[in-house]
């Protein structure tokens, strides 16, 4: 459940791999409106939306760590009313994020004994965003398929041995300056959960090793007073436990998120067509009305304190990548291919560019890369290992990574917009 795999596969580009890890850094672990504990219910919540144990696993971790209550573990209806509360919005922007209003922000906000500040709500729908993209990474890259088929998944270790994955994949060293910052600002200190994961294991084994010598003085007891029936039980069966509960695993109980339903209402709600909405729905989402460099900058940043500045370099940083092998063996610039690829994810979230001719598209992207990319951003828990395979087959891995980043922040970009803009219109 460590976040280990995503930061493997980020390491083909260290530079974005060093802005994920300060905004992500930022985000959960520094001064911020929300209590850190539920920080990490609040990505449980957004991670369960697309049945994506390995960030689920990762943030029931986190969040007991952080101090959380371990009842809140047992599903939402065992959470205070006021976080249960932002299960409307965590489902419409995990899934159609062009059907929130400003009456959803109003419910949210109004007074009363779980009503949300301003500067919370932009909080928690950073992090809704910021997970709910990160499992499009986590099936993209076959983070999750590693992790749920017990490493026969798509992830191919990159580090061997004790070297340092960035060394591995950059053939020359990486920095020593991007390995201190990423070991500090990681959200999975490998260390810390491994501690805690020891601790856990080490209290199972101290309770089976209790329990063993019970049963042992036991039956010592029964075999000085009743040497008869000892030879009953012996025959009626061989396991002294036999008719004993079983001892409760608590690693497997923190690891496991075996029931993922419980974290979500509504677990039908999912992904639909924006083309195919009904006339009367929502209109299309014109960047011109309202763009990320112009509104939602600002507002984010403002209510939220230097989160606008690390989401802005995230965005910058990912657009600033090198792609000319992809965009060559399409013959055209590799501002021109990113770009496609941007303005086609954000398409199928109704928004739409007028200054774009979306012709391009169809001309820039094959087939079989515009079902990866659509599937990996709409409905990632779909993604399976043949698709990975089959798009794209010239693609180099450090490629497939690239187009993997683009999805991510494109579609972190795209909830971003509606949610502020909603806020926006609420505070108007």
């Amino acid at each position: 459940g460590r976040l280990e795999a995503v930061t493997q596969q980020m390491g083909y580009h260290p530079q974005y791999l060093d802005s994920f890890l300060k905004m992500q850094h930022y985000l959960m672990h520094m001064d911020g409106p929300l209590p850190f504990d539920c920080r990490h219910y609040i990505a449980i919540m957004a991670a369960a939306r697309h049945q994506c144990r390995y960030l689920v696993n990762l943030h029931v971790l986190q969040f007991l760590r952080a101090g959380g209550d371990p009842q809140w573990l047992r599903g939402l209806d065992f959470i205070p009313p006021k976080l249960r509360n932002l299960n409307e919005i965590n489902k419409i922007l995990a899934h159609r994020p062009w059907l929130i209003t400003k009456e959803h922000i109003e419910k949210l906000l109004k007074i009363s004994e779980w009503s949300w500040s301003l500067a919370e709500l932009v909080h928690a729908v950073v992090l809704l965003a910021h997970c709910h993209a990160l499992t499009s990474f986590v099936f993209g890259c076959g983070c999750e398929q590693d992790e749920g088929l017990g490493g026969r998944g798509l992830l191919k270790p990159l580090s061997p041995g004790n070297q340092c994955f960035c060394e591995a994949t950059m053939g020359n060293g990486c920095s020593q300056e991007l390995l201190r910052i990423n070991r500090k600002r990681s959200l999975d200190s490998c260390m810390e959960l491994d501690s805690l994961q020891e601790h856990i294991q080490r209290i199972h084994m101290e309770t089976e090793g209790r329990e063993e010598t019970r049963l042992q003085q036991q039956d010592r007891e029964e075999g000085e007073g009743k040497g008869a029936e000892v030879g009953v039980q012996g025959r009626s069966g061989s396991d002294p436990s036999v008719g004993l509960s079983p001892i409760p695993d608590p690693a497997k109980e923190v690891t496991s998120a075996t029931n993922l339903a419980c974290y979500m209402q509504d677990p039908d709600f999912g992904y639909q067509d924006f083309a195919r909405r009904d006339e009367d729905q929502t209109q299309v989402f014109r960047v011109q009305d309202y763009s990320w460099e112009d509104h939602g900058f600002s507002l984010v940043n403002r209510l939220y304190s230097d989160i606008g500045h690390l989401l802005d370099e995230k965005f910058r940083m990912v657009d600033g990548l090198q792609s000319s092998a992809m965009a060559k063996r399409q013959g055209c610039e590799p501002s021109v291919f990113k770009r496609g690829i941007w303005n086609y994810i954000h398409c199928m979230f109704g928004i739409r560019y007028d200054d774009y001719d979306y012709a391009e598209v169809n001309q820039l992207l094959e087939q079989m890369l515009k079902v990866y990319i659509k599937t990996v951003t709409c409905y990632p828990e779909k993604t399976n290992p043949e698709m990975f395979d089959r798009f794209w087959k010239q693609f180099k891995h450090s490629e497939k990574v690239h187009v993997n980043l683009l999805i991510l922040e494109a579609r972190m970009q795209a909830e971003l917009l509606y949610a502020l803009q909603a806020i926006t219109q609420y505070m108007i």
